[in-house]
């Protein structure tokens, strides 16, 4: 499908609405290469940033009547989901039920199909509807839920039962407790380490960087040329990471869990490998956050620029010796 076909239907007056934000992403960088229909969503949202910067002015009377049920962003979303959901001959990604509720196929709608007082998390999994803003953070979240679909239906399954457990009665936690702020850590700022080569993801959770990230540097994939030799690639899943990274800093840290996979796994195309580890790491999420003393302290801190061939200077082994960043930090065992 071509980035025209998946412009929205929308008058000049309301693409001008897509801030001037949406232009300053760089499409190339290497940590957006995992994201499904990539192509697709950079190519519309360059074009409606054109759009926006050559529109004088908005007309405020086509904003106050335009469609509360969609946005651009959302509508974009809906329609890259179905063109993924067509490529891979599946059916739409669906939420995953609590007792209460049932599966349904999701759809991106406008922030105002929220009511107010309403949770979010409750919303999606009760309407398998989820409110989406014109900004950069909902763009990101969205290229998210089409990217690893199940792992993001997990964490809204996970959030509604922490939900319930208050609503019945079962917790007294005024906060939103250990589990729900584990969700949220990694939801806004996780990342996955796949490898081949078990020592490597030690060597991360160890804070041992020169074991994780240089030493084994020819071990790492390539986000532009994937390697069928590879042992070891980083994909974020944090959609506040992606959009922290819109100005990469050296000090951005990721939180990450490791998923251990065959070697074969490398010579995966790049559609088969997201789709394995989304179902891997729901498995893997769904066990971390079925534990009674589950914290974001779980998850394995990652300076996301020392990832191999994330970033330049870090074919500098020396951009490694910088303890602000690459610290020592706490000791534990897979």
């Amino acid at each position: 499908m071509t980035a025209s076909a998946l412009l929205p239907k929308s008058s000049p007056s309301v693409t001008a609405l897509l801030d001037s934000s949406f232009a300053a992403i760089n499409w190339q960088a290497p940590w957006l290469c995992h994201l499904s229909q990539l192509d697709c969503l950079s190519q519309t949202v360059e074009n409606l940033s054109r759009q926006a910067q050559c529109s004088d002015e908005v007309d405020a009377k086509a904003k106050d009547n335009s469609s509360h049920s969609t946005t651009i962003i959302a509508e974009l979303l809906n329609t890259a989901m179905t063109q993924h959901a067509e490529d891979l001959q599946k059916p739409l990604p669906q939420t995953k039920p609590t007792q209460n509720n049932q599966a349904h196929s999701l759809t991106f709608v406008s922030q105002d199909a929220l009511p107010e007082g309403e949770a979010y998390e409750s919303f999606i999994a009760t309407t398998s509807n989820i409110p989406t803003r014109e900004n950069l953070h909902d763009l990101f979240n969205g290229s998210i839920w089409l990217t690893f679909p199940k792992t993001k239906a997990l964490l809204n399954y996970h959030h509604m039962l922490e939900i319930s457990k208050k609503i019945n009665g079962q917790s007294t936690d005024e906060s939103r407790g250990r589990v729900r702020d584990t969700i949220t850590v990694f939801d806004e700022n996780g990342a996955i380490l796949v490898t081949s080569e078990p020592s490597i993801g030690k060597a991360l959770i160890d804070f041992d960087w020169q074991e994780s990230l240089v030493t084994p540097r020819d071990k790492w994939d390539h986000p532009y040329k994937p390697r069928d030799y590879a042992q070891v690639a980083v994909y974020i899943f944090g959609h506040a990471l992606l959009e922290q990274l819109i100005q990469p800093r050296k000090p951005l840290c990721a939180h990450s869990v490791v998923i251990n996979v065959m070697p074969e796994f490398f010579t995966l195309s790049l559609p088969e490998r997201m789709a394995y580890i989304d179902g891997k790491l729901a498995e893997y999420m769904n066990q971390l956050l079925s534990q009674a003393e589950v914290t974001p302290r779980k998850l394995s801190p990652l300076p996301i620029l020392g990832v191999p061939h994330f970033w330049p200077e870090n074919a500098d082994p020396e951009f490694y010796n910088d303890s602000r960043v690459f610290r020592s930090g706490r000791r534990r065992k897979l």
